[in-house]
């Protein structure tokens, strides 16, 4: 009997500063809704959902805190939860986080349709910097606002209700990162979530980039890792102009074989559905990309032990 999940990509507009959590709250919530209204069991919203993505600003500690929660769900985020479980549906979200002991983290949850959460996980791949870039008028500041994740790449059951995929989580530049993929196929990743805020222009004050090759390049990034591992990946962005810094959309959901059968044409609040044959996942996993009859690690050393890239000598 055929597992099929159907899945929602609830992608987001912009969050202006200025907006109130309670309106961006309602207007999860109306996604949410229409997602549920078209039967999707899971719905996958973006990175820093509740916010404006803040690492674009130069911020003072009081500043910070308001965007920061401290327990997931807590009194702004509650009714989410609270309406998602009254209609029996699941959510990724991603949120910043601060813990007990004063720590910072960029993280997601995976919530199952009886509001229990699932799965939590904490961005490891930091894009950006700790110091402003002088003359800039926006900043990518996440290494400054936020500690590496310290959970790795956990995989975890989805509800017999969805087919009990194996999923992972990842956020925003991880998606771009190999590496991060194929530590959740290992444990043998059916499904993966991630959730992102990237900009339409280059970060880092270059002009080689516009909005459409990054746009190419986030999908790009979901279509080969998910065929590359044999898994459905559901990538979804918030988009559109926060503030005067553009944010790209191309939200999308992608099959096994790498394919696109669901994306978003706007960067506004949009819904698109798809649904999601997890037993595809085992004609990669059985064949091309049976990892026990065809990986070598014992050659793969240089991946682990090294970060930069070093030139080979010369004879």
């Amino acid at each position: 009997m055929p597992r099929i999940l159907r899945i929602a990509a609830a992608q987001m507009g912009p969050t202006q500063r200025a907006d109130s959590r309670a309106q961006t709250l309602d207007r999860m919530i109306a996604l949410l809704e229409q997602a549920a209204a078209q039967g999707a069991q899971l719905v996958v919203f973006p990175e820093l959902a509740f916010t404006t993505f803040f690492p674009r600003w130069l911020l003072t500690e009081a500043e910070l805190e308001e965007y920061f929660e401290t327990a997931l769900p807590g009194p702004q985020t509650q009714p989410l939860f609270d309406r998602a479980k009254a209609l029996g549906v699941g959510f990724y979200v991603g949120y910043a986080e601060k813990t007990a002991d004063g720590k910072r983290f960029n993280s997601a949850v995976t919530v199952g349709p009886d509001g229990t959460i699932l799965q939590k996980y904490r961005k490891v791949h930091l894009p950006g910097s700790v110091e402003p870039r002088q003359g800039s008028r926006f900043q990518q500041l996440e290494k400054r606002y936020f500690e590496y994740g310290d959970m790795g790449f956990p995989a975890f059951y989805g509800p017999e209700s969805w087919g009990a995929p194996v999923m992972g989580q990842l956020i925003c530049n991880d998606r771009r990162w190999p590496e991060a993929w194929r530590v959740y196929a290992l444990q043998g990743m059916e499904l993966m979530v991630v959730g992102y805020n990237s900009a339409a222009y280059d970060p880092n004050g270059g002009d080689t980039e516009d909005q459409g090759l990054r746009t190419f390049h986030s999908q790009l990034a979901a279509q080969a890792n998910a065929y590359m591992n044999a898994a459905w990946a559901v990538a979804v962005a918030k988009a559109g102009d926060e503030d005067g810094s553009g944010l790209i959309g191309g939200s999308c959901i992608v099959d096994p074989n790498g394919r696109i059968v669901a994306e978003t044409r706007t960067l506004a609040d949009e819904v698109v559905v798809a649904d999601c044959d997890l037993d595809l996942c085992a004609q990669g996993k059985e064949k091309m990309f049976n990892f026990a009859q065809h990986r070598r690690p014992e050659m793969y050393g240089l991946i682990t032990s090294r970060t930069g890239a070093e030139k080979p000598a010369r004879g």
